[in-house]
């Protein structure tokens, strides 16, 4: 793509020129500063946090997530207000944000205005920076904070703001149409993850055999089912196990999509207020083992380990007898499944929903012959390596749009593309607001 005709050197630790008609100016130029603090009338602001998809709402009623016991120090927010958390810039995932909401946000952050500039261009300045965590030169102390005067003693490529408004309408533009594609992407993703889902629960509750006589199960939900199957309970296939006291061992934990998966213990973002300092009471398990988080069964929390680790109290630990565990794990982990651990979970309040071991017991498990089983579990395997390649795929396709959206963002502010004289047709402004980072059911999203 075009570039400018003429360039300047600049200063600027990850930036060494801009466009010769380009101004460097000191951000205490561009920022102003706001402090005011909500204090008692919290209860009048809206609650928002800073995300990597910028500026959210969020619902205290909700009781999801930690939240401080007063929000007496935290800051009102107005929109168009540009927030940047200075600490621990290298571990938060995001560190600006541009606020399109009024209300309040933790007074460890700082909130300002925008002086005589188009804050869209601003704010995709420091994203782009943000990005690539290029602001490393300006990090102090263990916490890698910048502290504010160093933030203010900082110079910003301000280019003239006819030229600033134009970089912004095209960014808005070129974003939006990787935004669209990569939505279309997540739609295919979604139709695959759901066609799997049905073709998992098809195999597990009908058989493979079109022609099967069939019989009513007497479950509404899940209607008939092979006349030859049996309807057992899990107490007839699962025994519990209570071995502890192996702190050695690798930690495990549930994510619905994917069942047992190993915790990385290093990752201190994520887990250093997760983890305790006694781990003895943790419950042992062994390959092949069925493990459930009583707590979050009725989610579908639950799944056959494929790793040897410890989990916490939180979770019931079992053996599974007499049942092909691939064919187990694709069964109990299907939509068909899941109204089971529901019904038997007890609780005033939805996220505190508790499943006992006795009640476990009496959940129904559909089971074929054993060989049926095997035939069953080499099916789905065969379906879901083909399914999952193809996922795959779309995913490292999305990866890539995400790459090329931030290289194009830096190219633009920061002079290394001339978009001035590129036309710009109608569209439509497409955004991606929702958060889609995966968690682990032990883990709760904090600020």
């Amino acid at each position: 793509m075009k570039q400018y005709e003429e360039y300047k050197t600049t200063n600027i630790p990850w930036l060494d020129k801009i466009p010769k008609h380009w101004e460097l100016l000191h951000n205490t130029i561009i920022f102003k500063e706001k402090k005011d603090i909500v204090g008692s009338n919290y209860k009048n602001y809206t609650l928002l946090s800073l995300t990597t998809n910028g500026i959210v709402k969020r619902d205290i009623e909700s009781g999801k997530g930690k939240f401080p016991a007063s929000f007496n120090t935290y800051k009102k927010v107005e929109a168009n207000n540009i927030i940047f958390c200075l600490f621990d810039i290298d571990e938060t995932p995001r560190t600006v944000g541009l606020s399109k909401y009024n209300g309040m946000i933790t007074g460890a952050y700082n909130i300002f205005d925008i002086k005589q500039n188009n804050i869209y261009y601003i704010y995709y300045y420091y994203l782009s920076l943000d990005y690539f965590k290029q602001l490393k030169p300006l990090y102090s102390g263990l916490r890698k904070t910048i502290k504010l005067n160093k933030f203010f003693s900082m110079e910003t490529p301000i280019p003239p703001k006819h030229e600033q408004d134009k970089i912004v309408a095209y960014l808005d533009y070129q974003t939006s149409n990787i935004n669209k594609l990569i939505l279309s992407k997540r739609k295919q993703i979604e139709l695959l993850e759901e066609y799997k889902k049905t073709k998992i629960s098809e195999a597990v509750t009908k058989g493979l055999n079109p022609n099967a006589e069939m019989k009513e199960s007497g479950i509404d939900w899940i209607g008939q089912i092979p006349k030859h199957w049996e309807i057992k309970k899990l107490k007839e296939i699962l025994k519990q196990n209570s071995d502890k006291n192996n702190t050695n061992l690798p930690l495990l934990s549930v994510v619905r999509e994917k069942g047992i998966i190993v915790r990385d213990i290093n990752n201190k973002k994520e887990n250093h207020n997760f983890i305790p300092n006694d781990l003895s009471n943790y419950r042992v398990v062994n390959n092949g083992n069925f493990v459930i988080n009583k707590m979050k069964a009725w989610q579908g929390s639950y799944g056959i380990s494929f790793h040897k680790g410890i989990v916490s109290p939180a979770y019931f630990v079992y053996t599974v007898r007499k049942t092909e565990l691939l064919f187990f794990n694709y069964a109990i982990r299907s939509y068909n499944y899941i109204p089971f651990f529901r019904i038997y979970s007890d609780g005033v309040r939805v996220d505190q929903w508790d499943l006992s071991a006795i009640k476990i017991k009496n959940i129904n498990f559909i089971t074929p012959p054993l060989d049926e089983q095997k035939e069953i579990a080499a099916y789905l395997d065969n379906l879901t390596f083909k399914l999952d390649n193809l996922i795959s795929k779309h995913k490292l396709y999305i990866e890539k749009l995400e790459e090329y959206k931030k290289i194009l963002i830096s190219d633009v502010v920061t002079g290394k593309i001339d978009v001035r004289d590129i036309d710009i047709p109608e569209y439509e402004k497409i955004e991606i607001n929702e958060d889609t980072e995966e968690k682990s059911d032990d883990e709760v999203k904090m600020e």
